[in-house]
């Protein structure tokens, strides 16, 4: 349940790529890529799209509190064909985290696997025993000495709900403002989630050109 869902207004909606069969937005933190069920949470992407392109269709989403690149289908067959792109993990995402703490390493990989925690949901936890396969890559792109953070390349190779956020904070690294997995300074060092959808390749779905999108990091 969302509790006083203000979505950011100023800019509206944000194109970086258009053409006959795909469209590709920048999507502000605080905004829902699609639609809630409550009737105060029908404000989202896929609303905002729809106001210009009626039959446009979601191929994928970023969670609320995530900024960054998310693509949209025009037609049925870009649709199906993007979705597929995505179910088969063909697609490359590459993802900007702030992340509170200094790793040690320069890099690693955290597979994990996932699944939702019930009684607390949307979150989600660790569970050896049916949760399901969750792998991402993590690399360090710059630690400050003088600050509590650093900032992390991060690259999902499967795509479960709250994937990058677990799986850093499972590492002992949670995502500066992140309300689910974060604490304390943490939590409190920032009003919105640090992390950002900056870069994702996919083939076009008419063309079979590979196409890369960027995003420019807002934090």
């Amino acid at each position: 349940m969302l509790l006083n869902y203000q979505p950011p207004i100023n800019p509206y909606l944000t194109i970086i790529y258009r053409d006959e069969d795909i469209v590709v937005c920048d999507k502000p933190s605080g905004l829902l890529s699609v639609r809630g069920k409550a009737r105060a949470h029908q404000d989202s992407l896929q609303f905002r799209c729809e106001l210009v392109w009626p039959n446009i269709g979601v191929v994928h989403r970023l969670d609320m509190g995530t900024s960054g690149i998310m693509m949209m289908a025009l037609n049925r067959n870009s649709l199906s064909h993007l979705s597929k792109q995505f179910q088969q993990r063909t697609t490359q995402k590459t993802y900007i985290a702030d992340i509170w703490g200094r790793p040690a390493q320069n890099s690693g990989t955290v597979e994990l696997p996932l699944i939702v925690d019930w009684p607390k949901r949307p979150r989600q936890k660790v569970c050896f025993e049916t949760g399901k396969s969750a792998i991402t890559h993590w690399k360090l792109i710059d630690s400050d000495s003088n600050a509590n953070h650093s900032r992390v390349q991060l690259t999902p190779i499967t795509g479960r709900s709250h994937q990058l956020r677990v799986h850093m904070a499972e590492l002992g690294y949670p995502i500066i403002g992140d309300k689910f997995y974060a604490k304390g300074d943490a939590l409190l060092a920032s009003s919105r989630l640090h992390l950002h959808a900056h870069k994702l390749s996919v083939l076009h779905p008419r063309t079979n050109e590979i196409l890369t999108f960027e995003s420019p990091i807002p934090f």
